[in-house]
């Protein structure tokens, strides 16, 4: 199993200070909140959209 691939994503201060409250919160770090953000979003816009096709690295 391939690691994860590193992605740097740039937001706002004031945005990642409450992704960090919230990840708290939920007893996650930061980087799993996001990813859990990050999947809901996804599993809804399959809801409304259709399942998105998958697309395999061809590193």
């Amino acid at each position: 199993m391939k690691p994860y691939p590193r992605y740097t994503l740039r937001v706002p201060r004031s945005m990642l200070d409450r992704v960090a409250f919230v990840a708290k919160y939920n007893g996650r770090t930061k980087n799993k909140e996001i990813e859990f953000i990050v999947r809901k979003y996804l599993c809804d816009w399959e809801r409304m959209h259709g399942q998105i096709p998958n697309i395999e690295d061809d590193e």
